[in-house]
């Protein structure tokens, strides 16, 4: 019998280049949040994926960018600190790249100095021709000796056991550090906050920009006249001024609700039971540089 390996796989690259598309895809779960804008993902979330002879335990991290406010200051530093702690690093880059950008150089040098196993991803392959990608491989290649380079598309499913091998023939022989039924480290609460946070980043477009986090009040449990299990949900959610507030609610309420349904929608399928969730927006107009509030967004 083939001896069980297991280890910690970090996703890193800029912001906006498919981390949180190619976590779910590997992990086959919807653990990170999609939304197509930068800075989706503030925290380092936990994908686990259970295979028969491995377990992968994955972190997907927020996108490098150049910091404005203190939010950013600590995203940048979570995926930074990340780094050491991998036994794996997944470096994905944007196949339309044409040479190494500054925020990849950042990344590169990073990876460079903790001699980490790198797996490099190149995402968005459908985007360019076979001449440009074997260019952008060769540039690459030549700055740092990757345990392989794999050019994908993260939201298509065929590339996923592909990726998966390569990570299970870099992990050394080791213990499931995770029950095999879980596939993430987060707490209910927690995908509830992302998820509603994820169906406003969408349904608002660019009217409202990232000033915006969630908070679950209440999460409680009980049964309803049909003794089925339901889960009271209240949550808030923040915004950094009165102008957005006005949006987020939309004329006559519209936008909320439209906010909730479809985060209620998700949450009942990724959870398995009724949930009957309420919204609320309040302004926070300091948040976003709130020592309280940013310290959640730290690496735990």
């Amino acid at each position: 019998m083939a001896e069980f390996k297991s280890g910690f796989v970090t996703l890193i690259g800029r912001t906006n280049v498919g981390k949180s598309t190619l976590l779910n895809l590997l992990v086959g779960e919807k653990v990170a949040v999609i939304a197509n804008k930068v800075q989706t993902t503030r925290t380092a979330i936990k994908g686990i994926v259970n295979r028969t002879n491995s377990q992968i335990i994955f972190t997907d991290t927020p996108g490098i960018h150049k910091p404005k406010h203190k939010l950013n200051e600590t995203m940048n530093e979570t995926s930074f600190l990340s780094i050491p702690d991998a036994d794996i690093l997944l470096f994905l880059i944007e196949a339309t790249s044409e040479d190494i950008g500054k925020g990849d150089r950042l990344i590169l040098e990073k990876i460079k100095e903790s001699k980490r196993k790198t797996i490099l991803i190149i995402n968005k392959i459908d985007l360019v021709k076979r001449e440009t990608l074997l260019k952008l491989i060769d540039i690459y290649s030549k700055e740092y000796n990757f345990e392989a380079v794999i050019p994908i598309s993260a939201t298509n499913i065929k590339y996923r056991e592909t990726i998966l091998e390569e990570i299970e023939k870099n992990l050394k022989q080791g213990p499931a550090y995770y029950d095999i039924e879980e596939y993430t480290d987060q707490t209910m609460r927690q995908l509830a906050e992302e998820t509603i946070r994820e169906k406003a980043l969408k349904l608002l477009q660019d009217e409202v920009p990232h000033g915006i986090y969630v908070e679950v009040e209440k999460m409680k449990l009980r049964k309803n006249k049909k003794e089925e299990e339901i889960y009271d949900i209240e949550a808030t959610i923040y915004c950094l001024r009165e102008s957005h507030k006005g949006i987020i609610i939309g004329k006559n309420g519209e936008m909320l609700k439209r906010i909730g349904r479809s985060a209620r929608i998700d949450m009942e399928e990724n959870f398995g039971l009724k949930i009957n969730l309420k919204t609320w927006v309040k302004v926070k107009e300091d948040w976003i540089d709130n020592p309280s509030i940013i310290n959640k967004f730290k690496l735990q």
